[in-house]
């Protein structure tokens, strides 16, 4: 052998190229590695000598890149490559990896980044002084664990679907005929072709890494909707939901058409129902920042502190007078009796909401409720009360829709430039819907109370008419349909959210450990499932993609590339069959 000291080289090298390429094929790919190389590490010679070429790295990571092809099997990710080429270090499980990495790093940033954001602008010092003075350990960082937890769901769902889609093939394959014949029902089972997808819905078990925090919750809700409105579509697009248009013959023609009012707005009545009751007797199981928002501007019937009241006295806060409206409906609406008119009647008002004494002592004779005398004690007339809210509230709540309109149209500022007035017609219309939406909501639900009182007796429905009353108030949304469907369906994930919350707390079901957990398992499913059978059922296109790169099946849009093979087949097929 070759004791020269040049001899030694290759060996060296080859001891620390399998280091350097498993490094590499772990944390970048080659195409990345090769625009990483193009435009920072070539700019200084000093790096560009000491760091391999791109030349040298795509002979380290063995070949090109694998371009994954949707093929004729469900779910399936095949591969060009030359089969004498060998093993390909980029292959699907280094790419698993190595996504999942990135998700572990990027969640973990943007987390922290919020943490300071929050601290910071949100003036929250005595949480960042308690965090800091209670340090945990990593392992039970909420920011470690979610970032654990999507970075493993992502690894496992990849790795389970592309199990059960080899083990789908070759179960297909003519000799494993005696196991199909030995094993029906298992064997139709696993080659179902949506076998791939229900088995890969179990890397959602991985969201219990994260501790049983509201977020997790969230989460889990999130994706449930967005797994039934992808199913809904599906249905709809197979003619399961409007039924078909027939022919004399019984034929079906076409489907029919969805109608017109029908839309996500008709989820508000029900969610306002049950958040106005929420609000008013379990506001513990009340989304706090959206109860804020509604008794922020609610200002007309909760009646704030007046500027000349002494400071000494004490006046009931806005969730002291909403407490108050509770009671009020647990001792079936009790009159009003004016302290003006009988100052020496003790039981004028009652001790269980004396709290709202205060405003109820001066309020006006002619007022005949407590619950009126409560919400606008300075007028008894309970429609000139809902006028004036309107008239105070409407303006400055569209100024408010404005800037924010104005706010999201920043990143669309070519279709403005392009198209001012056209532009600005359709931010003036918009701001004026949702404002007209939110302050009709708040002025029907509060306004209601007073509606029940006059035309309802006293014991009838005396605490389900906030429900009553937040249902009429969700009817707003008409005006809204067609251009609010995300704030629709947040409030009906808040709703549901809050509902959840109220029976456990009243014992109506009992709360299930890793429930969900195993709601977010069954969104999988059930997205995975739509996916296969009809891609399209998914409308947004940003969504199709992820699911492909979910999937391990590259960022692409499959359901845009298969209509556009199959338009170019019937255009290479048309002239053959007229002739």
């Amino acid at each position: 052998m070759d004791s020269s000291p040049g001899a030694s080289r290759p060996a060296t090298k080859a001891t620390t190229d399998p280091i350097l390429r498993n490094t590499l094929r772990y944390t970048i790919s080659a195409k990345e590695y090769a625009l990483l190389h193009k435009y920072v590490l070539s700019r200084s010679k000093a790096v560009k000598k000491r760091v391999p070429t791109v030349e040298r790295v795509t002979r380290m990571m063995d070949g090109p890149q694998k371009t994954p092809i949707r093929g004729q099997q469900p779910g399936a990710a095949k591969v060009e490559a030359d089969p004498s080429a060998g093993r390909t270090a980029d292959d699907f499980n280094a790419r698993a990896i190595r996504h999942s990495i990135r998700v572990f790093v990027a969640t973990g940033a943007l987390m922290k980044a919020w943490s300071i954001v929050s601290g910071r602008l949100l003036a929250h010092k005595q949480d960042a002084s308690a965090s800091r003075t209670n340090k945990q350990p990593l392992y039970k960082s909420p920011t470690f664990r979610l970032s654990l937890s999507l970075s493993t769901i992502l690894l496992l769902y990849r790795l389970l679907f592309r199990f059960f889609t080899r083990l789908r093939a070759h179960l297909l394959d003519p000799t494993a005929a005696p196991f199909r014949q030995r094993n029906p029902r298992t064997a139709s089972t696993l080659t179902s072709p949506y076998a791939p997808a229900v088995g890969a819905s179990l890397a959602g078990l991985a969201l219990g890494v994260y501790p049983a925090q509201q977020l997790r919750v969230s989460v889990a809700i999130y994706t449930v909707f967005r797994a039934l409105e992808f199913g809904w579509n599906a249905a709809e697009d197979g003619g399961m939901i409007w039924g078909w248009e027939k022919a004399a013959n019984g034929v079906p023609l076409r489907k029919r058409a969805r109608p017109e009012w029908w839309g996500s707005w008709m989820l508000q009545p029900f969610a306002f129902g049950q958040l106005f009751h929420a609000l008013v007797f379990d506001r513990d199981c009340f989304p706090m920042a959206y109860g804020n928002l509604m008794l922020k501007n609610s200002a007309g019937y909760l009646q704030p502190k007046p500027a000349d009241y002494p400071a000494r006295l004490q006046w009931p806060s806005v969730q002291q007078i909403v407490d108050s409206l509770g009671q009020m409906a647990h001792l079936h609406w009790p009159p009003f009796i004016s302290p003006i008119l009988f100052p020496h009647k003790e039981d004028a008002i009652p001790s269980s909401v004396s709290a709202i004494a205060p405003i109820v002592s001066g309020a006006h004779p002619l007022i005949t409720s407590l619950s009126c005398a409560a919400l606008h004690p300075s007028d008894p007339s309970c429609s000139r009360t809902f006028l004036t809210f309107w008239l105070r509230s409407f303006p400055p709540l569209t100024r408010v829709f404005l800037l924010l309109y104005s706010a999201l149209l920043l990143p669309r500022f070519r279709t403005f430039y392009h198209f001012p007035l056209s532009t600005l017609q359709s931010l003036v219309a918009q701001a004026l819907r949702m404002s007209a939406f939110f302050t009709g909501s708040l002025a029907t639900a509060w306004g209601s109370i007073c509606f029940f009182q006059t035309w309802f007796p006293r014991n009838f429905l005396p605490t389900q008419r906030f429900f009553l009353g937040g249902f009429m108030a969700g009817f707003w949304a008409w005006i809204q349909r067609g251009h609010s469907r995300g704030v629709f369906l947040s409030s009906a994930r808040l709703s549901v959210d809050s509902l959840w919350k109220v029976g456990v707390k009243r014992r109506w079901w009992r709360a299930m450990k890793g429930g969900d957990v195993w709601l977010f398992v069954f969104a999988l499913m059930v997205t995975g499932v739509v996916y296969e059978k009809d891609a399209k059922a998914v409308r947004e296109g940003g969504w199709r993609k992820g699911i492909s790169w979910v999937r391990g099946e590259g960022w692409r849009d499959w359901a845009v590339e298969e209509e556009d093979v199959d338009e170019d087949e019937d255009f290479e097929e048309r002239p053959l069959k007229e002739e």
